[in-house]
């Protein structure tokens, strides 16, 4: 969610970094916008933590799912829309934002119909997360919230340090698959004071390692998603074989990596708590 293109005077202030389109396009409502839809499971999150209830319109059917959503809990009884370019046309919102917007399969529907859009781009830092926080509070009428947010997550973070010492974790997913280079997940490592396995291993930043590999490269830490912490199916199955159950694993929940969102900071700091149990243990031996 770094930049996008700008369509409209109002948001010149962001250098460009949101972008307003309609299709003709047309100036953005005065005010705040009274019917924000949002149409990606990562706009919902900013939609949800910067927005009055009352202001959001549609959300998607993921923004409900505390295992998908780090702001579940603000989304319930809020209406939710199922891809469905009827329901925008019912809803006729005077904000639609997504991650883009003007990609998604329902304004290809809608070709033809005038709309404001925010078009986001994904998040793969801390500093991109930032920008998309700004660009929304913007859009939706609370710029002041948004650097509220910023100021308080930039705060938060600082506050947390580098407790990974330098230590080697792999962050190790379903059937073996491990995230590299160039997303949110090796950014938080970083920040933490973690070395990405992958980039240790010159790998992409999406890679099978096998059970084998991970063994031989002996990390430091595995770092895992809580879902697979029981086994589930054959994809979790993997990650419980016995011969990685001498490599200490960091577990944090999903919702807290798949968007680049604020809770950026939740997944930090739950990855420091379990950091600190394992060097108390080291330290008491």
């Amino acid at each position: 969610m770094a930049s996008a293109k700008l369509l409209a005077l109002p948001l010149l202030a962001l250098g460009g970094a949101a972008l307003w389109a309609g299709a003709p396009a047309s100036a953005p409502p005065a005010g705040k916008p009274k019917r924000i839809v949002s149409i990606n499971l990562c706009a919902d999150q900013l939609v949800l933590a910067l927005a009055d209830r009352g202001q959001i319109a549609g959300v998607t059917r993921n923004a409900t799912d505390a295992e998908m959503s780090g702001e579940a809990a603000k989304a319930r009884g809020l209406p939710v829309l199922k891809n469905s370019a009827e329901q925008i046309l019912a809803i006729d919102p005077d904000l639609i934002i997504g991650m883009p917007a003007s990609r998604s399969a329902p304004m290809r529907a809608l070709r033809g119909h005038s709309y404001h859009l925010l078009d986001l781009e994904t998040a793969n830092t801390v500093d991109e997360i930032y920008t998309s926080i700004r660009q929304t509070a913007v859009a939706v009428g609370h710029p002041e919230r948004g650097e509220a947010l910023v100021a308080r997550m930039a705060g938060q973070l600082a506050g947390i340090g580098r407790p990974g010492g330098g230590k080697v974790a792999a962050y190790y997913q379903r059937r073996g698959f491990m995230t590299g280079t160039g997303t949110l997940i090796d950014d938080l490592m970083r920040r933490m004071g973690l070395v990405n396995l992958a980039a240790k291993l010159g790998k992409p930043p999406l890679s099978q390692l096998s059970i084998e590999e991970m063994v031989a490269a002996r990390p430091d830490y595995l770092i895992v998603e809580s879902a697979t912490d029981k086994v589930a199916d054959q994809g979790t199955e993997m990650l419980h074989h016995p011969a990685l159950a001498g490599i200490p694993r960091i577990s944090i929940p999903q919702a807290w990596t798949v968007c680049g969102s604020p809770a950026y900071v939740d997944a930090a700091r739950g990855m420091a708590r379990q950091l600190a149990r394992f060097q108390d243990r080291t330290h008491a031996r």
